[in-house]
């Protein structure tokens, strides 16, 4: 089973749930239509990673970086930096056919996280950056979200039990793209404008 990194500690998360179309700008970027509802995926554990690459089986693969939550004890207890990996012409073919996302979304080393750290029992402005070789590609924050982190939390609960260690990404500003082998990326999440975990990855094939 696939392990992330909270604190030094190692954990294993049983699966990772995904927020889709969470930021208006990103849903106009790829000529979707703003949902009545949340739109919710899952990832399996083998989809977690800490490797970026840039091609899976052939397949070119597509960057979104996001928000991502530990949830533990009830509650987001911890935040890291996450890339969503993306087969586009997959899934747009998928969605064309009103199919799953899973070809797309799910196939191993699809979710890539930096080292998760702890959150401050108080709420406060949470945000990320993703930069490619030094340019600032991706920016946003909770305030621009559709849906909320509680909001979040609340709707996955009312018909799927979160267990301990289980992560939940919240969606992707505008910005996302294609990964090019050897780009340098560093993604950023912020609280109240800050750094609060940083990590770099360089793409590979």
């Amino acid at each position: 089973m696939n392990q992330i990194t909270l604190d030094g500690i190692l954990i294993t998360p049983s699966k990772v749930v995904c927020v889709g179309r969470n930021y208006v700008e990103h849903i106009h970027e790829l000529g979707n239509e703003v949902p009545d509802e949340m739109v919710l995926f899952v990832k399996p554990n083998s989809a977690i990673s800490s490797s970026l690459l840039a091609s899976h089986n052939g397949d070119e693969l597509h960057y979104e970086g996001e928000i991502s939550f530990l949830y533990q004890n009830g509650k987001f207890s911890a935040v890291a930096f996450g890339i969503d990996l993306t087969k586009r012409s997959v899934q747009n073919v998928l969605k064309s056919k009103s199919l799953p996302w899973e070809r797309s979304k799910a196939f191993n080393g699809s979710a890539v996280f930096s080292e998760f750290v702890s959150l401050q029992p108080e709420a406060s402005l949470l945000g990320l950056t993703l930069s490619i070789n030094n340019t600032l590609i991706q920016e946003g924050d909770t305030q621009l979200m559709l849906y909320k982190p509680d909001e979040i939390l609340a709707e996955i609960q009312t018909f799927m039990v979160l267990t301990d260690g289980d992560i939940v990404m919240t969606g992707t500003p505008k910005g996302v793209g294609k990964i090019i082998a050897g780009d340098v990326y560093i993604g950023t999440v912020t609280q109240n404008g800050k750094p609060l975990i940083s990590h770099q990855w360089t793409a590979s094939v």
